[in-house]
């Protein structure tokens, strides 16, 4: 087992889609083969834009372990765990927050990005524009040294090593290992729609829990060619989502390509290529789908995954910032 300690995760605000698969479910089954591995159910981190709701992160706790699950992630060798249940996480955070100043928060791309498309202008809250710090907390907790992103989510490990850095040389320590950032080959997949990254929020996602009448309505509505009106006109492979996603979901790079010739040269229909493509996506999703509705029959067995995964965190954690008080002078008795 490699000595790497991977920490990945996330926001339970609904059940998960295929970008979280091709962007990190995947690699996590192959991770924890590998690497001794951490995956944290972000609550804390999904009540900075939720808090209003706290109804919907928390009812989304068991969905989104649900789907950790029916893809693969096996509790024996991945410890799953609720953040929110991890104290440490917060005091390590407060610690943190006299390391970074306001102007480096408002200048990290992924939080200007992310308050900009959630309009909170002048008025993002303060969870939420620090959230990077959160996360440096997350890894640093389990000291955390491989984790799984997208490349949108880089600037937040790079202000992750900067605090690291910052608190190593304050407190002349070295108690935390730097992170490396592992990025997935598709770390972004386009909505059915065409016009942006799959999200829960956008409406343009394919849930890894989605029915077969569900997935093939959506699949029926994926941007293709708009220009591409009758069989015989020739048609782009560039932007059309049925092309990227088969490129993705599809082993048989050949039938790929001849597929794309035959489209751009005429012939083609869209009807008969979404059909193709929703059996591709059919053949992937179903077992997860049934694994995952057997799963379901039995939410306090999930429960206790989560429960043992967490009380196991909390050990690690304890002895964390037991050494993060001692060199920063906290151990009174």
């Amino acid at each position: 087992m490699n000595k790497e300690i991977v920490l990945t995760g996330d926001r339970p605000t609904g059940p998960l889609h295929l970008g979280h698969y091709v962007g990190s479910l995947i690699n996590r089954v192959t991770l924890q083969n590998q690497y001794k591995q951490y995956i944290l159910i972000a609550d804390v981190q999904a009540l900075t834009d939720n808090y209003q709701h706290p109804e919907k992160v928390s009812e989304n706790v068991l969905q989104v372990a649900l789907d950790y699950l029916a893809v693969g992630i096996d509790p024996e060798k991945s410890t799953i765990f609720i953040q929110s249940l991890i104290p440490q996480i917060a005091e390590l955070t407060i610690f943190y927050m006299n390391l970074v100043t306001l102007n480096r928060l408002k200048r990290n791309p992924t939080v200007k990005t992310e308050i900009q498309q959630r309009g909170f202008g002048e008025q993002v809250p303060i969870g939420f524009l620090a959230y990077p710090i959160s996360q440096a907390a997350d890894i640093t907790i389990v000291k955390g040294t491989l984790i799984p992103v997208g490349d949108d989510q880089l600037p937040v490990i790079e202000q992750t090593n900067e605090i690291i850095r910052t608190f190593n040389n304050i407190y002349k320590t070295n108690i935390f290992p730097e992170a490396k950032p592992l990025i997935s080959k598709a770390s972004r997949l386009t909505g059915v729609d065409g016009k942006a990254k799959m999200s829960k929020s956008l409406s343009n996602a394919i849930f890894l829990s989605d029915s077969s009448d569900e997935l093939n309505k959506k699949v029926m509505k994926m941007y293709t060619d708009p220009n591409h009106l009758h069989v015989n006109d020739p048609g782009k492979v560039e932007g059309n989502v049925v092309f990227t996603y088969l490129d993705i979901f599809d082993n048989d790079k050949e039938k790929v390509e001849e597929l794309k010739q035959h489209y751009q040269r005429g012939g083609l229909g869209d009807v008969v290529l979404k059909k193709y493509l929703f059996e591709i996506l059919e053949k992937l999703i179903d077992p997860i789908r049934k694994r995952r509705e057997l799963l379901a029959q039995n939410p306090d067995h999930v429960m206790k995954i989560l429960k043992d995964g967490t009380e196991k965190t909390l050990k690690v954690a304890e002895q964390t910032l037991s050494e993060v008080k001692n060199v920063m002078l906290l151990k009174y008795y």
